[in-house]
């Protein structure tokens, strides 16, 4: 494992960082817990996780773009990062087993997923009894507009 100050400078992890807060302000994740990452991107959230877990823990990331699972598996590579690994899925039916995580983390994804209900009865599934989840998202207190929902532009950057 690696110090946490080294991920400055490999390969600028914080460059493709496109989470909206942060999924740990009330607390991080325990040495030897399993996190799941849901919409991973870059990676960054799911390193720290893995830094936090120590070499008994691990973190599965889940993203469904080959651009960011391949970035975010090299970087896990060249930091040593053995207790990480990145899988291909959409967060809505994520490739992970059943009771399997103690946390569930996300960082701004589950607004941009149309079925919530969906997400939150995954990250339900695959918590373990007793699991939490730390999610940092943006929320919304009046409903979207129905031409809104259509407009894919409003949806992504």
């Amino acid at each position: 494992m690696t110090d946490i100050l080294d991920l400055v400078d490999v390969d600028r992890p914080c460059e493709a960082f496109a989470g909206v807060a942060h999924p740990f302000h009330w607390g991080t994740p325990q040495p030897g817990e399993r996190v799941v990452d849901l919409g991973s991107g870059g990676g960054m959230d799911s390193l720290l996780s893995a830094l936090h877990v120590g070499p008994s823990g691990r973190v599965v990331g889940i993203d469904m773009t080959a651009q960011m699972l391949e970035r975010s598996r090299r970087i896990a590579a060249r930091l040593g990062f053995d207790n990480v690994e990145f899988r291909e899925g959409v967060i809505e039916n994520a490739p992970v087993e059943d009771g399997w995580a103690d946390a569930v983390i996300s960082n701004g994804v589950i607004n941009l997923c149309p079925d919530k209900v969906g997400v939150y009865r995954e990250i339900a599934r695959m918590l373990r009894p007793g699991g939490r989840m730390m999610v940092a998202d943006i929320c919304l207190e009046k409903p979207v507009p129905e031409e809104a929902l259509r407009d894919i532009d409003l949806w992504t950057g």
